[in-house]
């Protein structure tokens, strides 16, 4: 099974596949603008050090700039490629070619498959027939055995009743902005009724990036309680509901304490429902702005 040494769980994907819950990902912060840039030598450094310190699911996308960079830090990490779970994503906002798109990511990863192939976002597409023919292509991919399991990321519900409407495989996953300030109403259950796992991405958002708003005091108090971060309280809102994580640092030392700290404690069902209460105070997007309204919840 892929996912390495870390004490956490996996979920089980809808078509039997296992996928890691906790991921290191090489967006955000370690997004390169210009992909035919020289190498960024500190980044394949530092993504060298999270595999081996035990991170084993790696979250990247053609649109970071930087498969490359993962590509030359799986190699050096002497980790055996069957222990790690691979996810990129082909561009969400551009109409291209999805096979050379796909067989331009293997090539800079240097791989010969990944695990998770995902449609970046939905906006590329001016109609559902789009959205249907990206999808059919994702299928194709996955019926080659080069992408293991496929999905999609930043997708509504409307996206999804889209390509469920002529899909042959169902989205295994959709990665989302998820964090107690944006919490996408109906979404999550929308994904439960069928059986599409969620990941999500900027869920410390409450104390990185939006701060002053009531999280801020509960997951204080939480992280008395429990001896941690205030990060591993918002890390394990997210795991804790069975949600797959996404997160990032510059810091090995962070990095490393999430290993360690993380299989140490849950929460309970109540301290998620405060978080969750308290977080729908306050309405908070990190990203896509320029897509949605300013009290858009979606």
């Amino acid at each position: 099974m892929t996912g390495g040494p870390l004490n956490l769980p996996h979920i089980k994907f809808n078509d039997g596949n296992e996928i890691p819950t906790l991921a290191y990902g090489l967006g955000t912060a370690r997004y390169k603008s210009d992909p035919s840039a020289p190498l960024d030598d500190e980044l394949i450094e530092l993504t060298k050090r999270a595999i081996q310190i035990g991170y084993r699911h790696l979250d990247g996308a053609e649109v970071y700039g930087n498969e490359a960079e993962l590509g030359a830090a799986i190699k050096a990490s002497g980790i055996p490629r069957e222990q790690l779970f691979v996810t990129t994503k082909i561009s969400g906002v551009k109409k291209q070619n999805t096979l050379e798109a796909f067989n331009l990511s293997l090539q800079k990863l240097g791989l010969d498959y990944v695990d998770l192939y995902l449609i970046h976002a939905p906006f590329f597409a001016d109609s559902e027939e789009e959205l249907q023919a990206k999808w059919a292509d994702l299928e194709a991919i996955k019926a080659s055995g080069r992408a293991k399991s496929i999905g999609v990321s930043n997708f509504l519900q409307e996206h999804l009743e889209a390509i469920l409407k002529t899909a042959k495989v169902t989205p295994a996953i959709n990665q989302i902005e998820f964090s107690p300030y944006l919490q996408h109403g109906d979404l999550v259950p929308f994904h439960k009724k069928h059986n599409i796992a969620v990941a999500a991405y900027g869920p410390l958002t409450p104390i990185v990036t939006a701060k002053g708003g009531p999280i801020d005091p509960y997951w204080k108090q939480l992280a008395d309680k429990y001896g941690v971060t205030e990060s591993e309280i918002g890390l394990h809102w997210t795991i804790d509901q069975g949600i797959v994580t996404v997160t990032t640092s510059s810091k090995e030392s962070r990095l490393a304490g999430y290993l360690e700290k993380l299989p140490t404690f849950k929460l309970t069902e109540e301290e998620i429902a405060e978080t969750a209460k308290l977080g729908s105070q306050k309405h908070f997007r990190g990203f896509w702005k320029d897509r949605f309204g300013p009290d858009d919840r979606r």
